[in-house]
């Protein structure tokens, strides 16, 4: 008997009438109903969340920019929001109402945009203020679980876009700003630059003012000087007129004597009358030299404010002030009253002068007329006494006139070191506005200062810093593309599965015979194998054509599904061969472990660590991956493996079925009767 009518035999028993056709014809579909169906339903759900009622509630009130601009962004959400029509968004007006419709399931969730998310958006720009707008998010796992995890995919869009747009204003604004700040720092920089000029041309009349009141002070040194020989002249002064007095007591003593001394007397009363000419003389050119000094310290006075209402450091009205107060100063000075006084005793002394030289001519009249000499002596002396009186106030008011020069010159010192402090001090302002305009210019050089289309480009980057580049190697269409691998593969196994409700894995009659132990098995297998072809078949024409799947090598999935559904239908055919009827319950238990560890859905990585084993060691997993790589376009270098791997899995069902074959070839009353028969 050979293989091939064993398989034959098998075959002709299962088409042998028409309930057994239409059997076999049900068997076929199970595959395409099961996985073909399942993809159909969710080929593309992501594509009708449309249909989905999803309630919109806009409560934002808006807000105003820093800038005055209007800011109506709860709106705008919304509108964007409706017309990308990925829900079917229901505007509804309060978020109670939202809630109760989530609630009941009228709505699939809620989206709410509160009354201040508007001025939490622009809130930014106070620094005491700044808050965090809020998307006010309403689901219902009772509706659907999977739809949070949708709605969240959701809301993270929502809020990146509306983050990066008010990133980007918010950015923009702070450039705008910085162009400001630069702008400004360059006006100070100018500024700071007139100032510089500006205290270089105080420096420059300083150095002026230095030089007239070093002049002043030598003035007023000198005046000093000749204050020192005016007093000592007045001391001199006095000293004579006290002797004029005590000769003219003695003259007057001596009266009786007096026709003999008479020429005598009028050569000493010409001699002194010479005296007082001098002494009239000096007095007179010390009082013309204290009127020139003040005259002299006036008219520098007068000619430094000329200079600095030249060169700017000060105003005309100023300069008259300074005058005044000069004048002033100069009026209430000890040497103004000093300079009167000496005046005055200058008046005197040309009396003195003047009496002298009547002195003189009394004397020669004296010589002359020896009676009215002796009253004449007594007026001598007299007016000698009156002229020691003078000649002593003279003295005293000189040396006021002293103390005054004294404390002048010592002024005017004072005054040339403020000057000298004044220059160096306006000297190192020169020096340090120049810096100051040197370093705010450096400082705005170095602030930025973007134009438009820097400022837009900058702050696009700093409102979106990170982006992200996708570079999808292999990538399926859609989500029933996704799935599919793992739902065609698992049918496969259930459509195979099914097969031994309907076909015998042994035949009684070929146990019976004489063949070889593996040509009965494989005869038992073949029939397995061929409407196992036919379902792969089916469900790869089906998915490629009516779901459009497109795989991206479709001829090497077709034959990865039939190297599938050989190694499948092996495993089944020997597993229930050799287990008999609780082969089958084995057969569920493997369709069980491999559902869970196939990495079907998430990555089989994440399973429990039990669960790798089982991965690693049954077929479906393997089909699984080989299947995503041939639709999605991935890498091939596995393909070749995959397929020795089900070669090897389709031997270990052949080696199962002989077994079997071996093993039921000797009848046991169990084969007769069995315990158990599914």
């Amino acid at each position: 008997m050979t293989v091939l009518r064993l398989a034959r035999s098998e075959l002709k028993r299962m088409t042998g009438g028409l309930l057994p056709k239409l059997t076999i014809l049900a068997l076929t579909m199970v595959p395409l109903l099961y996985g073909a169906v399942y993809l159909y339903a969710n080929w593309d759900p992501y594509g009708h969340l449309n249909n989905l009622d999803a309630a919109l509630v806009v409560e934002d009130s808006g807000a105003t920019n820093a800038d005055g601009t209007r800011l109506e962004a709860g709106a705008k959400v919304a509108d964007s929001l409706v017309e990308g029509n990925v829900f079917h968004w229901v505007p509804v007006e309060s978020s109670a109402e939202a809630d109760a419709g989530v609630s009941s399931g009228q709505y699939a969730f809620a989206l709410k945009i509160p009354k201040d998310f508007s001025a939490n958006l622009v809130s930014p720009g106070s620094f005491d203020s700044a808050s965090q707008a809020m998307l006010n998010v309403t689901t219902n796992d009772a509706n659907n679980y999977l739809l949070s995890t949708i709605v969240d995919k959701l809301t993270t869009a929502v809020h990146t876009t509306v983050a990066k747009e008010v990133g980007e204003e918010t950015a923009n604004q702070l450039l705008t700003g910085f162009g400001t700040i630069h702008s400004k720092m360059v006006q100070a920089a100018d500024g700071a630059s007139q100032l510089a000029d500006g205290v270089a041309t105080l420096r420059d009349g300083t150095v002026t003012l230095h030089e007239g009141t070093s002049a002043l002070s030598s003035g007023a040194d000198q005046l000093y000087a000749g204050q020192l020989k005016l007093r000592d002249g007045a001391n001199q002064l006095t000293d004579g007129a006290g002797q004029l007095s005590s000769g003219l007591a003695v003259l007057k003593d001596k009266t009786a004597t007096l026709p003999t001394d008479t020429q005598t007397l009028a050569s000493g009363a010409a001699q002194v009358a010479a005296g007082n000419a001098q002494l009239n003389t000096k007095v007179q050119d010390v009082a013309a030299q204290l009127e020139a000094v003040d005259q002299g310290l006036r008219n520098r006075v007068v000619e430094s404010n000329s200079r600095l209402v030249a060169s700017g450091v000060l105003t005309q009205a100023q300069a008259d002030k300074v005058l005044a107060d000069f004048d002033a100063t100069a009026a209430a000075s000890p040497m103004a009253a000093a300079k009167g006084k000496i005046q005055a005793d200058a008046a005197q002394v040309q009396q003195l002068a003047t009496g002298s030289e009547a002195v003189s001519v009394g004397a020669s009249q004296l010589a002359a007329g020896m009676p009215a000499l002796k009253g004449a002596i007594a007026q001598a002396s007299a007016g000698a006494d009156q002229l020691h009186t003078g000649a002593a106030a003279l003295a005293a008011g000189e040396q006021s006139a002293v103390d005054g020069a004294a404390g002048l010159a010592d002024g005017a010192r004072k005054v040339d070191a403020g000057a000298a402090q004044l220059s160096d001090g306006a000297g190192q302002a020169a020096t340090g506005s120049r810096t100051l305009s040197d370093e705010i210019g450096k400082g705005a050089g170095q602030v930025p200062n973007p134009d438009d289309a820097q400022k837009s480009n900058l702050s696009q980057v700093m409102a979106d810093p990170v982006a992200v580049s996708n570079v999808s190697q292999a990538k399926a269409g859609s989500y029933g593309a996704g799935l599919a691998p793992f739902f065609l593969t698992l049918a496969m196994w259930i459509g195979i599965f099914m097969l031994v409700q309907a076909i015998r894995p042994i035949t009684q009659r070929a146990l019976a015979s004489n063949a070889p132990s593996w040509k009965i098995a494989l005869g038992g297998w073949l029939p397995f194998f061929l409407v196992s072809v036919v379902q792969a078949s089916l469900l790869t024409l089906v998915a490629d054509l009516a779901l459009g799947l497109n795989p991206a090598h479709p001829v090497l999935m077709w034959l990865l599904m039939l190297a599938a559904a050989m190694a499948f239908s092996a495993l089944i055919q020997g597993i229930v061969a050799l287990l008999g009827s609780p082969g089958k319950l084995v057969v569920l238990i493997l369709l069980v472990l491999q559902l869970v560890s196939s990495g079907g859905t998430f990555p089989w990585q994440t399973t429990p660590e039990p669960l790798h084993v089982v991965h690693q060691v049954l077929p479906m997993g393997y089909v699984v991956t080989g299947m995503r790589h041939l639709v999605y376009g991935g890498d091939l270098s596995m393909i070749a493996p995959t397929f020795v791997g089900l070669l090897g899995y389709t031997v270990l069902g052949a080696a199962m079925s002989t077994l079997a074959v071996r093993k039921n070839k000797y009848w046991k009353l169990k084969t007769l009767k069995p315990e158990i028969a599914v």
